[in-house]
């Protein structure tokens, strides 16, 4: 899969680049909302990770944008968080899933497996 990487946090991000890219996933990391939309803007994802505290903006404005933007299928929005699903997305239903960090990388890469599949 091609996943995008939304993190300001740079080497919490870089990291999870290199752990994709031994799951033979391609992965490019941004660090802020503004540059992940940029990048998305000309280059399309199977996933997207979405911190929700980004210097910019919000994660979930990132992901309302993500799914408006898409061609096709909408890439699978997973946002990531210190916080639980319940405290940070407030039901807004623009996540297909969350993950608290720091992220449990067996669980994301079941989210992946079973989202190549679709």
């Amino acid at each position: 899969m091609n996943v995008l990487i939304v993190d300001d946090n740079e080497a919490a991000a870089d990291l999870l680049q290199e752990l994709l890219v031994l799951q033979d996933h391609t992965a490019r990391c941004t660090y802020s909302g503004r540059q992940a939309l940029e990048v998305a803007a000309g280059e399309a994802f199977d996933a997207a990770l979405v911190d929700l505290t980004l210097p910019d903006f919000p994660g979930t404005e990132v992901a309302r944008r993500l799914r408006a933007a898409a061609r096709g299928t909408p890439p699978l929005l997973v946002a990531i968080s210190g916080f639980a699903a319940d405290e940070t997305t407030n039901g807004t239903g623009l996540f297909d899933h969350h993950l608290q960090k720091p992220i449990d990388f067996d669980a994301l890469d079941q989210i992946l497996s079973q989202a190549a599949g679709r």
